[in-house]
């Protein structure tokens, strides 16, 4: 599965989920191809052509790995006093 987050006209994001429907067509019982819709292809084709929406992704799904290693959510300060901030 594949997901990005698009920017909607009035400004919010949203999330789109990508690859959710894949035709897998084998050779001799091996991979050979993957069948994805047109539009879910122009979307990976938009994201992979643009450096700063491929960041923003890579991003998103760093911080969804991290969400997935820890739930806890800190406060602003705990951060500035981990970071020697305060």
């Amino acid at each position: 599965m594949f997901r990005s987050i698009l920017q909607t006209p009035t400004g919010f994001a949203k999330e789109v989920v990508m690859l959710e429907h894949v035709q897998i067509i084998e050779e001799y019982g091996q991979a050979k191809f993957a069948v994805i819709d047109f539009d879910e292809y122009l979307s990976i084709k938009a994201l992979l052509s643009e450096p700063e929406k491929l960041e923003d992704y890579l991003d998103y799904l760093h911080m969804q790995a991290v969400k997935k290693v820890s739930s806890k959510r800190h406060t602003l300060a705990e951060v500035k006093q981990a970071c020697d901030i305060i």
